[in-house]
């Protein structure tokens, strides 16, 4: 990777809203052809129509390993090429482990762990040829676990565990891998919450600060991967200045 985005292919999964839409428009600005990969196809289309430029919508589901290969192979076989994997589909299901229902902690694993690890398997030979990068959107939960955050956080730290691991694998090959940990974020994440009491402190929480916006982490990624090639930025932890931890 230059210090430029011109031009490179960069393939965004969890597009459809937050801060894989934000990302994805943000790189398309910054000169990059970009496949954006959801679930929610259909949100990917108003996306496509946004981007300045060509932009590829593919129906993605992380936790399903053929999904994954097939949206590399699609992203491939449009743009030639594959420089950069953004890694931002994520599920927040936040709740007490007592009681809780196992069903969302499968969810969690498959989607925020497996489902990022299966789009590194399957990019991984496209970025070692074009000595791209990885861009990993972990948390602040990837740092410190708290209560009634447990499975979330324990996806997160093995995020940060996987990306580390792999950094060391591939980045004497000229692959970056960066890890990026927001902390409160104004984003759809939360609606995914059961619990209502989880629901209202989200809320609440919310209410408290100055939130960080999707675009201010897209900013994050830009900015990591346009630094010059030698210049690897490995992490960044990026919260709203209001948010004491």
């Amino acid at each position: 990777m230059s210090n430029t985005l011109e031009g490179k292919v960069v393939l965004v999964t969890g597009a459809s809203s937050g801060i894989g839409r934000a990302t994805a428009l943000a790189l398309s600005k910054a000169g990059a052809r970009v496949a954006v990969g959801a679930r929610r196809a259909d949100r990917l289309q108003s996306l496509t129509q946004d981007a300045p430029g060509e932009m590829l919508a593919l129906e993605l589901d992380v936790t399903d390993r053929q999904s994954v290969q097939d949206a590399v192979a699609a992203t491939v076989e449009r743009f030639g090429a594959l420089d950069v994997l953004v890694n931002n589909a994520g599920v927040m299901l936040s709740g007490p482990i007592l009681g809780a229902d196992t069903t969302e902690w499968t969810r969690m694993v498959e989607t925020n762990l497996l489902g990022s690890m299966y789009a590194v398997h399957a990019a991984l030979p496209h970025l070692l040829r074009s000595r791209g990068a990885v861009v990993q959107i972990s948390s602040t939960s990837g740092r410190a676990a708290s209560a009634a955050s447990g499975v979330y956080a324990a996806t997160k730290f093995g995020v940060t565990a996987f990306s580390e691991a792999l950094r060391q694998e591939v980045t004497a090959q000229g692959v970056r891998v960066v890890v990026i940990e927001p902390g409160f974020v104004a984003t759809e994440l939360t609606s995914h919450l059961t619990d209502p009491a989880m629901q209202a402190a989200a809320k609440n929480m919310a209410e408290s600060m100055r939130t960080l916006q999707a675009e201010d982490i897209a900013g994050a990624v830009v900015y990591a991967l346009t630094q010059p090639e030698h210049v690897a930025v490995n992490e960044i932890l990026i919260r709203p200045t209001d948010q004491t931890r």
